[in-house]
């Protein structure tokens, strides 16, 4: 399949329709150090954009059990990216297996590549990488669930650690690129 040619893309252009692209198209989180070949990477399809702090930000959540938890925690930066939908099969596997156990990105045929701001790496195959530097990270407290339902997302009481990254490069395909009209 042919890779995706991508161009910079500064934060104020980018093109985004953040709820579909996490619930239904999904993101890699990948932490970690890609040139000392220590790095994970996980499906997620939680998560926002915005401005906090006067920074442009993504917010994901890890829970303690995955692998990737252990990446987020030790390294200062991460990185997000998003496929097209032939790559479905690819998420769905590196959303169900770990890297503990078994190289998954291989598995899924992706190649992770250096990114160009931060140590994390992006992946070859993704029309959208998005390089963030992690700014905030705390573990979810439930004494602040205001609506009762939502605890019905911890059976076990494995609650997320919510991470803040602030975007330092956006890279994208044509189609991420807002167009002056």
């Amino acid at each position: 399949m042919e890779l995706p040619v991508l161009e910079d893309i500064a934060v104020c252009d980018l093109a985004i329709e953040p709820m579909a692209l996490f619930d239904k198209r999904w993101f890699l989180l990948t932490a970690g150090d890609f040139a000392a070949g220590r790095y994970n990477t996980m499906t997620i399809s939680w998560g926002s954009f915005g401005t906090v702090w006067n920074k442009p930000f993504v917010q994901v959540f890890c829970r303690p059990q995955r692998y990737t938890f252990n990446f987020m925690e030790s390294f200062d930066s991460f990185t997000l990216c998003t496929f097209r939908p032939a790559y479905r099969s690819a998420l769905q596997l590196l959303g169900s297996r770990s890297g503990r156990v078994c190289n998954k990105i291989a598995e899924a045929g992706l190649t992770p590549m250096a990114s160009r701001s931060v140590a994390a790496p992006g992946f070859a195959e993704a029309e959208l990488i998005v390089e963030c530097k992690k700014i905030y990270a705390q573990p979810m407290d439930p004494q602040g669930f205001k609506d009762g339902t939502i605890d019905s997302n911890y059976p076990s009481q494995d609650y997320h650690h919510i991470y803040f990254g602030e975007i330092s490069l956006i890279r994208g395909s044509a189609d991420y690129v807002k167009r002056q009209v």
